[in-house]
């Protein structure tokens, strides 16, 4: 019942994320918060209008402030789609100059933490019932690793898994980020969809990954993690794993419901010959859970010739068993950690492995970050150095497969990297090279 000049007067003195946030309210606040007059005095402190006016010579300009009636004529809303415009861009500028470094070992930039930082990004995940409610769940834990990040969700108010179709995961940031604060989750924000989940039949369609007297762990591509409590149909926790390439893009760009598309890469004209095969590759291998850093390697001049490729796949071998010179040992206890609001507990012999493999120029050629588990293996060991058991760790998704053997060393208690095989789909080699092998 209030008059709109009033409205519009105490609106006046709101700043930009707050008057964006009351344009919510309802369709008549929203019409008064797209004043021209109150955006332009917000636009105007922080960018000077101008017009540019030709004279006779194209190379003559003249710069000069326009008029307050000029200023003013213009549709609804259009100096606030002009202040939004020049914030966002101010932000990317700033991202652009932090991801200019690149670290040579994972060819991903180095500042990816102090990027996101910039954009105010963070993550939330979105369960939806068969009834289309939809019920948001706000990050709780974060925990940032040489090549990716992982985020783990836990409550107390998760819905029951029988009633819920699907789980998305979104990248979400402040329409307007400031650096000067921290982004609140009431503010005005928007949703990127980075990845879709069907949760329908997930002990069946899940790879089980692990278990512990509380909870049992199952695996969804691309690197989620939901832990079911044990005996009971019930989500405890869910922890997404995501790798740095490209992540920035997958979750500032695209839109709520669409994800973003990945652009297509342009082939290597000097690397067509199937004969030749893959040379100079180089492996960054990084293997964690929670604050715990198991092995953390780079493993260079990589190659694969034509004997090579069988049933799909190009072999990369990384480590093999007769060149004890590169076997890897794992440092610490290997075991995934998850906490909610009651309970704590380590899954042992799961970890959560991120993967950087990059192409002769440097540039990431296959990139995951996924939860995978050690199983152990029915064959004796045949190395002489090791009086232990032989474990094996398998990864597999669209692109490639990933294998690798361990063995446990019971003088030093410790695992150790004998194996380490990567099989890189020839459909995806084809693709990036535009070749045929």
């Amino acid at each position: 019942s209030m008059p709109s000049e009033m409205l519009m007067k105490i609106f006046s003195y709101l700043d930009a994320v707050s008057l964006l946030s009351v344009g919510c309210v309802n369709k008549h606040f929203y019409h008064l918060a797209n004043d021209n007059g109150i955006w332009l005095k917000i636009y105007s402190s922080c960018f000077q209008p101008k017009r540019t006016i030709w004279k006779t010579k194209p190379e003559q300009t003249e710069t000069v402030s326009l008029g307050c009636a000029g200023l003013l004529d213009r549709e609804p809303g259009y100096w606030k789609k002009q202040y939004i415009f020049k914030q966002i861009a101010a932000v990317k500028t700033r991202v652009v100059q932090l991801v200019k470094c690149v670290d040579p070992y994972t060819g991903l930039p180095c500042k990816n933490k102090e990027a996101m930082k910039a954009y105010g990004l963070s993550w939330i995940i979105v369960l939806k019932d068969k009834n289309g409610k939809e019920h948001v769940m706000e990050k709780r834990n974060l925990s940032f690793k040489h090549t990716s990040v992982t985020i783990l969700w836990y409550g107390t108010n998760w819905p029951c898994l029988d009633i819920l179709s699907t789980l998305k995961l979104f990248g979400v940031m402040p329409l307007l980020p400031d650096k000067s604060r921290a982004p609140s989750k009431n503010g005005p924000r928007r949703r990127c969809l980075i990845a879709e989940y069907h949760l329908a039949n997930l002990t069946e369609s899940g790879v089980a990954v692990g278990a512990d007297r509380l909870v049992q762990l199952f695996s969804l591509n691309p690197g989620l993690l939901i832990g079911l409590w044990k005996g009971k149909n019930e989500i405890a926790f869910v922890m997404a794993s995501l790798h740095y390439h490209q992540l920035l893009e997958r979750s500032t760009l695209g839109s709520a419901t669409v994800q973003y598309a990945l652009p297509s890469n342009e082939p290597i004209l000097d690397d067509i010959d199937p004969e030749y095969g893959l040379h100079d590759y180089s492996l960054h291998l990084d293997m964690h859970s929670g604050n715990c850093t198991y092995l953390c390697g780079t493993f260079k001049s990589l190659f694969c010739r034509k004997g090579d490729i069988a049933n799909g796949y190009l072999r990369l071998t990384v480590v093999s068993l007769k060149d004890s010179m590169k076997h890897s040992p794992l440092i610490g206890t290997v075991g995934l950690s998850w906490e909610t609001d009651g309970f704590k507990g380590n899954v042992k012999d799961c970890y959560m492995m991120d993967v950087t493999l990059l192409e002769e120029t440097g540039k990431p050629f296959w990139c995951f970050s996924a939860p995978v588990n050690m199983e152990l293996s029915s064959k004796a060991s045949s190395l002489y150095d090791y009086t232990g058991q032989i474990y094996t760790t398998d990864y597999a998704d669209s692109e490639g497969k990933v294998c690798i053997e361990l063995e446990w060393l019971e003088e030093t208690e410790e695992y150790f990297i004998v194996s380490l095989v990567l099989y890189i789909s020839t459909k995806k080699v084809n693709n990036w090279f535009g070749t045929s092998y």
